[in-house]
Order: C-alpha cells, then sequence, then structure tokens
C-alpha cells in the first residue's frame, strides 16, 4: 500500500484522533471528562425526530397542551443525557491480564473496573477491535466490577488487543456514552502442538550417558518402616502389626527413569514453524508422561527439569523463539 493511500485509509477511520486515556506511574486509565463522548442512539435519533415533530405541530395548530408535551420529552432526555454520562465518568481501568493460551484459542481477556464516586454503575459494557463480543457487568458504588472479553488468537508470539472501549446506554437507551482507554495489556500465545502420534524425537541425557537419574511411580516394594500419621490404611503392613511389633508400612520405590531432551535439530519438517509445533506437541505430552525434559534451542537450552512452572518456560521459549536464518 502506497503512503498517499495508507493515510488516506488512517485518516477515515475518524476514532483514531479521539482523546485515549492512559494510566501513570499511581493508577490506571481514569475515564475523566475530557475523555467521555456521547451521542444519540437509533432510537435517541428516533425520539429526537418526534420531539421536533410534536414542536412543528404545537407551533402550527398553537395546541398548549402540546407545547407541555414536547417540552417535557425534551426535558427527559435532557436528564437522561446527564445519567447516562454520570454512569460512565471517572471509572478506572484498575487490571488488565490474560492467561497464555494455544494459537488458534480463544483467550479470556479480564478488565477490572475500579468505581470510586460512590454512585452505582450499570450495564457498563467493555469491548476492544478483536474481541468477538461486548459483555457487560455492574459496578456497586465504592467497589469493582469484572468484564471477561473472548479474545481469538493466530500467531504464536506476544499478542496486544489494542485500546479498550467502554460504553454505556443506561438508562433508557436513547444516548450512548463511549470512551477509550489504552491499558499496554498484551497476552503470549504458545505455538499450536503438532498433531497427536507422532514419536517423540528425544535424545536421553548426554551428560549421564543414558543413565537413570530419577524415580517415578511406586511399582516397586522397598521394604517396611515405622507407621506415619497420614500414611494410607493400603499401605499399612497388617500381618506385620498383628505380631504386636507395632505399626508398619510398607514403602515402594518407583522404576528409575532417565530424562529427556526435547533438540530442535531432531525435528523435521517443512519450515521453522512446523518445527516449533512438533517441538511444543514434545513438551506437552512429555509434560504429561511427568519426567524430567530439557529443550535444546539453537540460542537457548533450558535445563531437564519437571513442573508446571518448567512447562511453561518452555512453551514461553518456543513462542518467543527467532527462527534461524
Amino acid at each position: 500500500m502506497s503512503r498517499p493511500a495508507a493515510f488516506i485509509k488512517s485518516s477515515l477511520n475518524w476514532t483514531r484522533w479521539l482523546r485515549t486515556a492512559r494510566a501513570d506511574a499511581r493508577r490506571g486509565p481514569v475515564l475523566t471528562t475530557r475523555h467521555i463522548y456521547i451521542l444519540p442512539t437509533r432510537a435517541g435519533t428516533l425520539y429526537g425526530t418526534i420531539i421536533i415533530a410534536m414542536l412543528l405541530g404545537s407551533i402550527n395548530y398553537s395546541l398548549s397542551l402540546g407545547f407541555v408535551l414536547t417540552f417535557l420529552l425534551a426535558a427527559l432526555g435532557i436528564v437522561c443525557m446527564l445519567h447516562t454520562w454520570r454512569n460512565l465518568a471517572w471509572l478506572e481501568v484498575s487490571h488488565c491480564q490474560a492467561s497464555p493460551v494455544f494459537a488458534g484459542e480463544e483467550a479470556t481477556l479480564e478488565i477490572r473496573l475500579k468505581e470510586s464516586s460512590g454512585r452505582m454503575r450499570h450495564a457498563i459494557y467493555a469491548s476492544c477491535a478483536a474481541c468477538l463480543q461486548p459483555q457487560s457487568t455492574d459496578i456497586p458504588p465504592r467497589q469493582s466490577g469484572t468484564i471477561t472479553l473472548a479474545y481469538p488468537t493466530t500467531r504464536r508470539g506476544w499478542s496486544e488487543p489494542g485500546r479498550l472501549t467502554l460504553f454505556t446506554v443506561f438508562p433508557l437507551g436513547l444516548l450512548q456514552a463511549w470512551s477509550y482507554a489504552d491499558t499496554d495489556c498484551r497476552l503470549l500465545v504458545y505455538p499450536r502442538p503438532a498433531a497427536s502420534g507422532r514419536s517423540s524425537a528425544t535424545s536421553t541425557d548426554q551428560a549421564g550417558k543414558g543413565s537413570r537419574d530419577s524415580l517415578l511411580g511406586d511399582q516397586d516394594f522397598a521394604g517396611l518402616r515405622h507407621y506415619r500419621p497420614g500414611d494410607s490404611p493400603r499401605r499399612i503392613d497388617w500381618k506385620a502389626s498383628s505380631r504386636e511389633q507395632g505399626m508398619y508400612s510398607k514403602h515402594f520405590q518407583g522404576e528409575p527413569v532417565s530424562s529427556v531432551w526435547l533438540d530442535w535439530h531432531e525435528t523435521t519438517g517443512p519450515d521453522g514453524e512446523e518445527r516449533i509445533c512438533q517441538l511444543v506437541r514434545w513438551v506437552v505430552d512429555a509434560h504429561q508422561a511427568g519426567g524430567r525434559y530439557g529443550l535444546r534451542l539453537p540460542q537457548l537450552t533450558l535445563a531437564a527439569d519437571r513442573g508446571e512452572a518448567h512447562y511453561h518456560r518452555c512453551l514461553q521459549a518456543l513462542a518467543l523463539m527467532e527462527l534461524p536464518a
């Protein structure tokens, strides 16, 4: 796209020129009076048209009761405008975050709004450019409300939902007040795992020459030990206990297994992204197996370990990996 065409396209999106509330060092974005815009909805436009028609009819036929009804409805619209504006004013976006997901899944944006003016806020909606559908919440006085938005993901790496749009049509739906807030929220998208069923081309720990360095499970009987509070009744040796020699519990030792390494150079695929997806599948399978596993990438090596923290470290490394030239 040429520069003039890009400028014209950006200029047509007039909302980018509107003020956006931003966070400062003390708190999140606050919707002050400078950041709130208000316009009639379709129902409000029809309502205003009817009032104008009633005013013209009252003037033409000199209807005193017509003037009373016209100005009463006009005053109702003005009061509605005030309450619609007040329903959004001085709200604070105190929190915005999303948990990591795999590419192709829907992430959940959690947005927390804080009310500090002592007024009940009704039907506050939130949305973003890429979110699937706006969601709403009610916020009690001097409390917080949470809105969750479904956010689709397509590519690995950091994804930024962009600025939030907060709006309301309370109380009568005649006017819509809205404001924009920049939360600097971003979420991490893990690469999509390759299809299950592929064999995991993993290698044993080279330093140990395949030696077994960890124990998992409880397959092998290792002996007896004195009973400890909390031991399962299934593991109590009732025969030994019946000899009045004290309470004993059976002690089992798992089968030793070796640490495995998930190596970038052992992946196959037509391009780098497919090889990353294959590594993600191996990480998921190794984590579900419960063993120790390490990850070797061209620019990074993660030592063999297990657990949720290690699992997410490996997925984050793959999500942010730069493909070798």
